[in-house]
């Protein structure tokens, strides 16, 4: 570590699926100031997920002067930022960054039919969140939108232009375009779904990777933001990535899980684990040298959050816990199937739904809200036991996130799975992250890995009860025999109502 650097006060912004938060750390990586500023997401039809990009600019603004207000900084201190976004979110713009569509975001799945053609073509899985196929629905059903459209990008790289003026790509969002720094596009996925002009159309002129400085804040960000121009900005990237360095996983042999909107598991590895020969395994999408293997669900927090603004918008998740936690281990014969948006692993299916199972006139809402909690926990242990099948032994886990908030939770997370689960200091791991991008990029730190070992410490962790998991397991089994068995109604169930 260099001399002379206790002063440097960084900035870490998180674009999140609901809304956007700037936390403000020293070099050590605590946290000295944080604040969030919700925005909206539309829900047009079912399976479609919409938002203003103008929403995340306005919304940043605010976020910026409530951190340095409840931290009394003043802005000519900060040092450097960096931010993490959503991915796999389109925005489609003008080479002025003005929209032409809102943007499609990464829990959207419309493009389910391209997503099918692209895999019976490649033989390769792809995701209907992903780039491609929602580029090929836009082609398809939005033709003049397509076609008058000067850029495509990620809510990262158009948030980078709106605070650099400069056009660029990050390495670590465009994994999941079909791209690798070390060999570039695979153009037979574009070729597929006659979209190869899109590639004309991507910031492709420069591309950084985590912790390198993209540029300096400029004149017109500066006096918006109310930031200092000139500001140094580090490279920062998937929300999930950059919060995997938030929660202390930097080298192969841990693993972690962020959590919010939805939950994803990831493990760093010297060779490609669950999809050797997929198109955005990498290398050196994150860490150079290092493979980065995930398993998501498309959707857990949000269900929470979608119960608590329908049905007790009156109720904190704190008065709901507690409501919950005397409910008996399987919510009185409830079951919760996390679909709501589709199921991303292991099925990558997204005619699949959620959906509530064993309602009778007995339960109540508390029965529902553990249910949402047991049922998340079934989803995310589906999730580990991908890794389990890959010879990965999980023993333990370290978790951010929102749902770190929640003891509740994360006891129910230890006593499904039988593993102990970390919960750092400081749960806002992607802000975390960012900041440890910045201290990179100041060359506080020679590497990511070197600045994670001094900037995340862990507060408390959470051992499994054997008697709960033991009931817990046998839940479980049912949980994963439901989709197989109903799999075919529930296609015909998608299909029925999308011809009505």
């Amino acid at each position: 570590m260099i001399k002379d650097n206790h002063d440097l006060i960084l900035m870490g912004i998180d674009g999140g699926t609901g809304g956007i938060r700037v936390g403000l750390y020293d070099i050590k990586g605590n946290c000295l100031s944080f604040a969030m500023e919700e925005y909206k997401t539309d829900f047009p039809k079912p399976g479609f997920a919409q938002q203003d990009p103008y929403d995340w600019w306005n919304c940043l603004k605010l976020a910026i002067n409530k951190a340095l207000s409840k931290g009394n900084i003043k802005a000519q201190e900060i040092s450097a930022l960096a931010c993490d976004t959503t991915c796999t979110s389109v925005v489609v713009c003008k080479k002025d960054a003005t929209p032409l569509y809102p943007c499609i975001i990464w829990m959207d799945v419309r493009a389910v039919k391209e997503a099918e053609e692209l895999m019976e073509k490649c033989n390769e899985f792809y995701s209907p969140e992903w780039m491609p196929p929602k580029l090929a629905w836009l082609k398809r059903n939005e033709r003049k939108i397509y076609d008058e459209a000067e850029v495509f990008c990620e809510y990262q790289d158009w948030l980078t232009y709106k605070l650099t003026g400069k056009w660029c790509m990050n390495n670590n969002t465009a994994c999941n375009w079909g791209y690798s720094i070390n060999t570039g596009f695979s153009e037979k996925i574009y070729e597929a779904l006659d979209i190869k002009d899109a590639l004309d159309k991507f910031p492709t002129e420069k591309v950084y990777r985590v912790g390198d400085q993209i540029g300096v804040l400029s004149k017109e960000a500066s006096a918006f933001l109310g930031l200092p121009q000139g500001l140094p900005i580090a490279q920062g990237g998937v929300d999930s990535s950059i919060g995997l360095l938030g929660i202390g996983v930097n080298r192969p042999g841990r693993i972690g899980m962020i959590t919010g909107s939805s939950n994803l598991a990831m493990a760093l590895n010297e060779r490609p684990l669950l999809n050797p020969d997929g198109s955005n395994n990498g290398p050196d999408n994150l860490i150079k040298g290092y493979y980065t293997d995930y398993v998501a669900q498309s959707a857990s927090g949000s269900i929470l959050s979608w119960f608590r603004k329908q049905f007790c918008p009156e109720q904190s998740y704190k008065e709901l816990d507690e409501l919950a936690k005397d409910v008996p281990i399987g919510s009185n014969g409830l079951l919760l199937l996390d679909y709501f948006q589709g199921n991303k692993h292991p099925y990558h299916d997204g005619k699949a739904k959620g959906m509530f199972y064993g309602l009778s006139l007995a339960h109540t809402k508390a029965d529902m809200y553990r249910a949402i909690l047991e049922g998340v926990a079934f989803g995310s242990e589906r999730i580990l036991d991908t890794f389990r099948e890959y010879g990965v032994d999980v023993k333990e886990m370290n978790i951010a996130g929102g749902s770190a908030r929640s003891p509740l939770w994360m006891q129910i997370h230890a006593d499904v799975s039988d593993i102990i689960i970390n919960v750092p200091k400081d749960i806002n791991a992607p802000n975390l992250g960012c900041a440890i991008a910045c201290a990179v990029m100041l060359k506080v730190y020679p590497s990511l890995q070197d600045a994670v070992d001094h900037m995340v410490t862990y507060e408390r962790s959470y051992y499994p009860n054997k008697e709960n998991h033991e009931k817990y397991q046998k839940i479980y089994e049912l949980y994963k025999s439901f989709y197989p068995e109903t799999k075919d109604w529930m296609h015909r169930f998608f299909d029925t109502f999308e011809n009505i």
